[in-house]
């Protein structure tokens, strides 16, 4: 089954011409697009499926300071103001709000890892705060049992990755933007080395910048250019339980389990870093990359099936651009979720708050977060082709810093003062060694 997602109705009239296109309709490339048509730039956006169908829609909706990565912090506080300053743009719609995130530990290693990244983001200014077992129990009441500690990050929040993506969309539109949906970018067109259009199923435009937006997708179509760009996707399995449970935190995170409020009022469910990893063209060519994170991650990385590879969203073979293409071939990625995942999930969850055996089971899917060899996306536009740019390897991070990306791009693209330094998101650092590079948070 596939996760909640609010569809849009969209003209997806492909426009001859445009200042910029962006290729991928999740929380990236609707924001980048969302933030060049608000700055005046002509934008199509375009999307091979549905908009927000894949990963934008499949993830708990945390947007979150707390445990971010020293390389992703600012860029993570940026984003919680222009969450609100899109929310006030598009509406409320978005499911936006800061209701502070818990998280609740009996493990002092775990407490000891959480104080010491809280004693460093504390000197850049973040609210984050080492609770106590009074406090952690007091604050995790719902459990029913004692904590040894905890901590409560009071301006993080949350948004709805079931309207999130699409309502943006809506907001790029009121821009006067154009999202083209069902429409997949086959490949970039050049000129003297740089860009000039995009091929895509329907027709050319003529642009002289392309941004490449297209998660799980970009290393392959990437390929096609001749750019490597090293990027390895694990398959995440998650569920959703019907409204009905009040009383719980809206966003609560154990080791055991996490549990977040829907925007429909249900939970979502989850396990932080469970996941399978399937065999596909790409992990296996980029595995000398990846083997630092695989060795850190093993313990919750599980061997997985032939979905990937059958998905063609990481081969490595050329195509032609007057033919359908993989992306064409599968509109929308929507593997099968593991169902031993599923029910240990769902026995956690209720083990942890036992007011959440009432509520049933309302979906469950996986879907694909796409990383990079270090845990830190790539936001570069200066990957070897003038003109083109690339916003993808969130690593399962995105959909909370989706709109300083977006931004990020857009000043980029515009020649602003980026909102962010930008030198820990380059490409190239993947021609070092990533042994001891990995994120801490």
């Amino acid at each position: 089954m596939s996760a909640p997602l609010l569809l849009i109705d969209t003209p997806n009239i492909l426009p001859p011409v445009a200042d910029c296109v962006v290729i991928g309709g999740g929380i990236v490339g609707v924001s980048a697009a969302y933030w060049l048509a608000r700055a005046g730039q002509t934008v199509v956006l375009l999307e091979k499926g549905a908009v927000g169908a894949e990963q934008s829609s499949r993830n708990w909706g945390w947007c979150r300071q707390q445990n971010r990565d020293a390389r992703e912090l600012p860029l993570s506080t940026r984003s919680l103001d222009l969450w609100e300053a899109m929310a006030a743009d598009i509406g409320n719609s978005l499911g936006f709000s800061r209701c502070g995130l818990l998280y609740l530990s009996n493990d002092p290693v775990e407490l000891e890892g959480w104080a010491k990244w809280g004693r460093f983001a504390r000197g850049v200014g973040v609210d984050t705060r080492m609770l106590t077992a009074e406090e952690a129990t007091a604050r995790g009441a719902a459990t029913g049992r004692p904590w040894l500690g905890g901590v409560w990050s009071p301006t993080d929040g949350i948004a709805d990755p079931a309207r999130a993506a699409p309502m943006i969309a809506r907001g790029i539109e009121k821009h006067g933007g154009h999202v083209v949906q069902a429409c997949a970018a086959r490949g970039i067109e050049l000129a003297a080395g740089r860009v000039c259009g995009v091929i895509t199923e329907a027709g050319r435009i003529r642009t002289a910048s392309v941004v490449v937006a297209g998660g799980a997708w970009s290393a392959s179509f990437l390929h096609q250019l001749g750019i490597v760009f090293p990027q390895a996707s694990v398959r995440s399995s998650i569920l959703a339980l019907a409204p009905g449970v009040d009383g719980l935190p809206d966003a609560l995170h154990t080791a055991a389990v996490s549990v977040t409020r829907r925007g429909d009022g249900g939970r979502t469910l989850a396990i932080s870093g469970y996941a399978s990893l399937d065999p596909t063209p790409g992990a296996l060519a980029g595995m000398r990359h990846f083997l630092p994170m695989f060795a850190r991650r093993w313990r919750s990385l599980r061997p997985g099936g032939w979905q990937g590879w059958a998905a063609g969203f990481e081969t490595r073979r050329r195509w032609a651009l007057d033919r359908p293409t993989p992306m064409e071939r599968t509109r929308i990625l929507d593997p099968r979720p593991s169902s031993r995942v599923i029910a240990e999930t769902l026995g956690r969850a209720q083990a942890l708050l036992p007011a959440l055996r009432a509520a049933s089971v309302q979906a469950a899917w996986a879907g694909y977060i796409d990383s990079t060899p270090d845990g830190v996306p790539v936001i570069d536009a200066d990957i070897g082709i003038p003109g083109l740019v690339l916003a993808a390897g969130l690593s399962g991070h995105g959909f909370g810093i989706g709109p300083g990306v977006g931004h990020l791009i857009a000043d980029l693209i515009l020649g602003r003062t980026p909102i962010t330094e930008t030198a820990q998101y380059r490409l190239a650092r993947f021609g070092h060694s990533q042994w001891g590079k990995v994120a801490e948070f």
